[in-house]
């Protein structure tokens, strides 16, 4: 089953497009890895699944539907954003943090839950700016989970954050996706863990590259080498205009 379906997405800044024609889909169960370099795209295209972004050309559908049509299917979406910086003494604990997504917030059973979810259980009372930067990151899973969402969307969630704590996160991700059977869409820079976890796989360029299954892309070196060096190319000239 489709639950995601993106046709001709275009998106058009002052002199430059920031993505032209995507069209994709995503299925119901699919851990879909997005890659690309700096200024490919991603972070646009995050903001149009989101309804942030509705100056675009083409169309979006979540579960069957136009997005522009109708904002209720963000009630099945969690999101989220890259790592936010907490100061050691902001005042709000990790569960006052969860409980601000909670449209229940008297009933604390299901934060109690989605902490265990993100291995987290034992720190929910503990000041949100007391934790490592990986901890806040999962804290915003736990956020994310709370509504009970069909699909995960995160962007880039582990920049900055240590390698243990790095795969402590993907093992959260795998479970989600395998055991509580969310679908999840996940940009990230780090193919060889993009390769480990997706088992789909959506190089993006500001036009799509390859999107298709994780196996199909990884093993085939050629492909893997025209991608690196077109990302490099794109990558030196975000840089060269930046």
């Amino acid at each position: 089953m489709k639950l995601v379906e993106i046709n001709d997405l275009t998106v058009q800044y002052p002199g430059v497009k920031a993505l032209d024609k995507l069209s994709f889909s995503i299925n119901e169960g699919d851990f879909l890895g997005i890659i690309g370099p700096n200024g490919a795209g991603k972070s646009t295209l995050f903001s149009c699944m989101l309804g942030i972004l509705t100056n675009y050309q083409g169309t979006i559908k979540f579960f069957g539907k136009d997005i522009k049509q109708s904002r209720n299917y963000l009630k099945q979406i969690g999101y989220v954003p890259q790592k936010p910086v907490f100061e050691k003494n902001f005042p709000a604990t990790v569960k006052d943090v969860i409980r601000m997504a909670w449209t229940n917030p008297s009933d604390d059973s299901i934060i109690d839950q989605v902490l265990q979810q993100v291995w987290m259980h034992e720190l929910g009372n503990r000041r949100i700016g007391e934790l490592s930067g990986g901890q806040q990151q999962r804290v915003f899973i736990a956020k994310a989970l709370v509504n009970k969402p069909k699909i995960l969307i995160l962007d880039e969630p582990v920049a900055g954050v240590d390698v243990q704590s790095s795969e402590i996160f993907y093992s959260i991700l795998r479970e989600l996706n395998k055991k509580e059977k969310i679908t999840i869409i996940w940009s990230s820079h780090d193919m060889d863990a993009v390769n480990k976890l997706v088992n789909k796989v959506a190089c993006l360029n500001r036009t799509l590259f390859f999107h298709g299954a994780s196996n199909e892309f990884f093993e085939n070196e050629d492909l893997v080498k025209q991608y690196s060096e077109a990302s490099m190319q794109q990558h030196m000239h975000f840089h060269e205009t930046h």
